[in-house]
């Protein structure tokens, strides 16, 4: 029972609907993990164990009972703390929300209890997920669970280190420039950041908005598959959603990969790269060359899109923070600044970036023509001390 918080999610569930253990087994062994580990990383800022410990009873009275079981069943997940909880605080990681306590559950919460999981209490972020570190005045910093000197990256940090910590089996987070990604880096999970429209986004402040996503974090890409499934499908009241979710075959998962054309791009957007990172991913494309792939070393430059991504996000601030324009003095400086930044662009910069975008994506789907997939290195810099908000130098 002690090893339960390092199983995968899919099979604690199968686990679970077969009887083979408790719901309330797992959520304890994972409990007992949070009170091990969570102190060292403040990974989780809000444990909601009275309500998880309630689900998993009642998860268990269901199969007594004879009723299906979900998907999900009885697997403790993660929640960033920017998505609301009915009953559980939210408080975004800014002080205005300090003892902010919603009403009702996001959408994808919704989908998660509709699908069996038990949510263990909110994982820490920066003030309003905006930053790739991830620290806030109300909870502190989160540390890497393999480096505690170290960052987890952010701004699903706490989602990333609890999972490498085995204090949950599955996270949920959101990505606007790499937030579900950077952090899996750092912490050596899995992370994806879905196609805009495949999981809703409910409620939201700006739902036309095609720069954030919510997605999944896992410990293997099999669990990571398994999550996009439960996360995704069409919501009528999200008017970018689509039609249909995503299916993986997942008893045949990683089994049978037809050869794939893969092009590797050691640095996609012109920042350079640490010596050590390019010699791990330039070794990972190269075993799946040993595997039968075609791998081809490419250059591949994107780097436009650097500028084009800031003025672009500073835009989405303004959008989504509309309703603190009043309150920028009592906002966090790296907020503030985001927020400062968009509302001093010019239209004109609008066009221009807009311009810088068309040009990558036209960039992208031109060696998409002739490639199955880009494999690029996820960050070009290693997990940086913990008392920096960002890393000073690359390379």
């Amino acid at each position: 029972m002690d090893e339960l918080f390092k199983q995968p999610a899919h099979q604690l569930a199968a686990q679970i609907r077969a009887g083979e253990v408790s719901a309330v087994d797992v959520l304890e062994a994972h409990l007992a993990r949070i009170r091990q580990v969570n102190s060292k990383i403040n990974a989780i800022v809000t444990l909601s164990e009275d309500e998880a410990r309630q689900a998993a009873e009642a998860i268990d009275q269901r199969r007594l009972d004879g009723d299906e079981l979900g998907p999900l069943a009885g697997v403790p997940v993660g929640i960033k703390d920017i998505t609301e909880t009915a009953g559980i605080r939210t408080t975004y990681g800014c002080p205005l929300y300090t003892n902010n306590v919603p009403d009702e559950d996001a959408l994808i919460v919704a989908r998660l209890k509709a699908a069996g999981a038990v949510i263990i209490g909110k994982t820490n972020t920066p003030e309003f997920a905006a930053g790739a570190h991830t620290f806030n005045e109300i909870f502190g910093v989160t540390r890497n669970p393999w480096d505690t000197d170290l960052s987890a990256s952010g701004s699903t940090g706490g989602g990333a280190a609890g999972l490498a910590a085995g204090l949950f089996a599955i996270a949920e987070g959101s990505d606007l420039g790499g937030s579900l990604r950077t952090p899996a880096a750092f912490c050596g999970i899995a992370g994806i950041r879905p196609t805009p429209g495949l999981v809703p986004k409910m409620p939201v402040e700006s739902p036309f908005e095609l720069l954030d996503v919510t997605g999944p974090m896992a410990r293997t890409a099999k669990d990571l598959a398994f999550a996009v499934q439960i996360f995704s499908g069409r919501h009528d009241g999200y008017p970018l959603t689509v039609r249909t979710g995503h299916k993986s075959d997942l008893a045949d998962f990683g089994e049978h990969v037809p050869a794939q054309r893969l092009a590797y791009v050691n640095d996609v957007s012109g920042v350079g790269i640490e010596p050590e990172i390019a010699e791990i991913c330039e070794a990972a494309a190269g075993r799946l060359a040993d595997h039968g792939h075609k791998v081809e070393v490419l250059e591949l430059d994107l780097s436009m899109g650097r500028e084009a991504f800031t003025t672009l996000r500073g835009q989405w601030m303004v959008n989504r923070h509309l309703d603190k324009l009043d309150k920028l003095d009592k906002l966090g400086g790296n907020l503030r600044g985001n927020i400062e930044k968009g509302l001093t662009q010019t239209p004109l910069d609008l066009a221009e970036a807009e311009k810088a975008r068309k040009i990558v994506w036209q960039r992208m789907n031109d060696t998409l023509a002739d490639f199955d997939a880009v494999l690029t290195p996820t960050t070009p810099v290693l997990p940086f001390p913990v008392e920096q908000s960002f890393p000073a130098t690359i390379n």
